[in-house]
């Protein structure tokens, strides 16, 4: 029986019967009010993720790739209905359903991979909702106050959730309105820069015909400014490829991230739902993910390809101001890549007198190597060629702070505001749903009951996340790289998971059949291909740990088969 903290169970079964039986409004009306765990898989898409991912999209594609993040949602949305179709007719958890149907280790490769995506994920959270507070909406106010109310108020939404039935939809609540605040927030910008003539909605529907080629060069909207650079066109159009394809890759992969997989199933038997719920969950995925994402990301791709691609005087500007930032940091990265190609003769040495001192432990001959690099390589970056600072200015990264400044001649003075309620709905959203799915994840890997305290430490753990305003910048590096490819490695070994399970003897009478299950495992299939595509092709460009990446995802890949088609012969 699914865990029910929502008695009367059949009086609810009985209603939605009705409304299903009483035409297509009726149903539509029923399932609107009854919507929730796809609600709060939006919160936590919405996150600081999708954000980066739909502004740096925006800013090195512009408006070419507006169909890739809805195409990875759709993808993902197919293989969560297939896990809450498997969920809502057993009844049972699917951590358990995995380790006694799949494989035992696909099922704890699952669980540790959600785990450590949680807590690491918390702290540039922290950090993003931190700057939205203290940069656009409360200037001035201390970072460790803002850090606080961050975690004050995800403790407290956690909380109310472990509290009963009405704690749930309390929950729910504050997170269908918190969404709403992120999604009303971006598409007011957009409307802004509709009613100001800055859009080209021609350009901008025609970005959601896909155009596969640009999965390998760079998007035709840059290839001027690359021919300008003459003898270092071959340079750039490498390195704006390579750009162009982990910025993609990181779009795609904020669309449905591993922990995601985790929370639906368990946040749809936390409401008692089962069997006759299965149309009411589809629909709950479309309301409460596919939309709210889709019109989110949309706008900012939109704001972000308005406003910054292929353009650099921005940039320019600001390096010629000497001013700071993670623009010009950006530029300067890039830049210097080509200096040190084209001047290595110069370079080089200097690296390598760096590397000496550092190996040698001598501080003060260290700080004396950087600094003689560091004032070559702005030599350098100043003499550089015209044509090779625009490009350059054109690839820097830019942040939602940038965007919001740059918004504001258009929008007027309450663009940083409304960018501000946005940014800081998402970054909370993300950490109450992080925090929530932890809880959960430590139940299973304790075996506790979801209900016990167990389930409110566990989700207290990606509170650590609170340091992460003050260290998530050094932290990064260390970080965010084996996590994102445990991550990554997971995600389509997660998909073939649901893949597997929808194909199991345990199902019974309820296992698809015919043409419907044809059709299933085309859709199935589909998804788990190019999620390991994108997956693999991410992996393969980042050095040791991605080689470690796409090692894990061979032997998940033959575990996983391997104890499948052991475990149905044994059934």
């Amino acid at each position: 029986m699914a865990e029910s903290e929502n008695p009367p169970v059949e009086t609810e079964i009985a209603e939605l019967q009705a409304a299903e039986s009483g035409g297509l409004g009726k149903r539509l009306a029923y399932y609107s009010r009854k919507s929730g765990p796809g609600w709060l898989q939006g919160a936590i898409t919405l996150g600081g993720g999708s954000l980066a991912g739909a502004l740096y999209l925006g800013v090195i594609m512009g408006y070419h790739m507006m169909w890739l993040q809805p195409f990875a949602m759709i993808l993902g949305v197919i293989m969560l209905s297939a896990i809450s179709y498997v969920v809502l007719t057993t009844g049972e958890r699917p951590f358990g359903l995995v380790k006694k149907h799949v494989s035992p280790v696909l099922a704890w490769a699952w669980l540790i991979a959600t785990m450590m995506a949680n807590i690491i994920w918390c702290l540039p959270q922290f950090a993003l909702g931190t700057a939205a507070l203290t940069q656009n909406l409360i200037p001035g106010m201390p970072k460790f106050a803002a850090a606080s109310l961050l975690l004050l108020a995800g403790g407290t939404v956690v909380w109310f959730y472990n509290s009963g039935s009405k704690g749930i939809k309390v929950f729910e609540l504050v997170l269908k309105v918190m969404v709403g605040i992120v999604v009303l927030s971006f598409f007011g910008v957009v409307i802004a820069l509709t009613t100001q003539g800055q859009l080209d909605w021609g350009q901008i529907f025609g970005g959601f015909i896909p155009d596969l080629s640009l999965l390998s060069k760079p998007a035709p909207t840059l290839l001027p400014a690359i021919e300008a650079t003459g003898a270092n066109s071959e340079f750039w159009t490498e390195k704006v490829s390579n750009l162009q394809r982990d910025k993609i890759i990181t779009a795609f992969a904020t669309a449905v991230g591993i922990n995601m997989t985790f929370l639906l199933p368990y946040s749809m038997l936390r409401k008692g739902w089962g069997k006759a719920h299965r149309g009411l969950g589809i629909f709950d995925l479309a309301i409460g993910l596919i939309v709210p994402f889709v019109l989110a990301t949309g706008c900012v791709v939109i704001a972000a390809a308005s406003q910054f691609h292929a353009t650099s005087d921005d940039v320019l500007q600001m390096v010629a101001d000497e001013k700071g930032g993670k623009a010009v940091k950006s530029y300067s990265k890039i830049i210097g890549g080509l200096n040190s190609n084209l001047h290595a003769d110069v370079v080089d040495p200097l690296k390598e007198a760096v590397k000496a001192a550092e190996q040698s432990g001598d501080k003060v001959k260290l700080e004396e190597a950087s600094g003689v690099l560091s004032d070559k390589m702005w030599e350098l970056q100043a003499a550089s060629a015209e044509g090779d600072r625009k490009i350059a200015a054109m690839l820097a990264e830019r942040d939602n702070a940038d965007l919001a400044l740059t918004l504001e001649p258009i929008a007027g003075a309450w663009a940083q505001k409304v960018f501000g309620v946005g940014v800081l709905g998402m970054a909370i959203s993300t950490i109450i749903i992080l925090m929530l799915i932890n809880g959960f994840a430590t139940c299973e890997a304790v075996g506790a009951d979801p209900r016990s305290y167990v389930f409110r430490v566990g989700s207290l753990i990606p509170a650590v996340g609170f340091v992460g305003p003050f260290v998530w910048a050094a932290a990064a590096p260390a970080l965010a790289t084996p996590t994102s490819v445990l991550g990554g490695a997971m995600l389509p070994i997660a998909y073939l998971t649901f893949l597997l399970l929808m194909n199991s003897k345990m199902l019974g009478a309820d296992k698809p059949k015919g043409g419907k299950a044809i059709l299933l495992n085309i859709l199935m299939a589909v998804a788990t291909v190019i999620a390991g595509f994108a997956s693999a092709w991410g992996l393969y460009n980042k050095g040791l740990p991605g080689k470690i990446g796409l090692g894990i995802l061979a032997v998940l890949l033959v575990a996983g088969v391997a104890g499948f088609v052991a475990k149905q012969r044994q059934s």
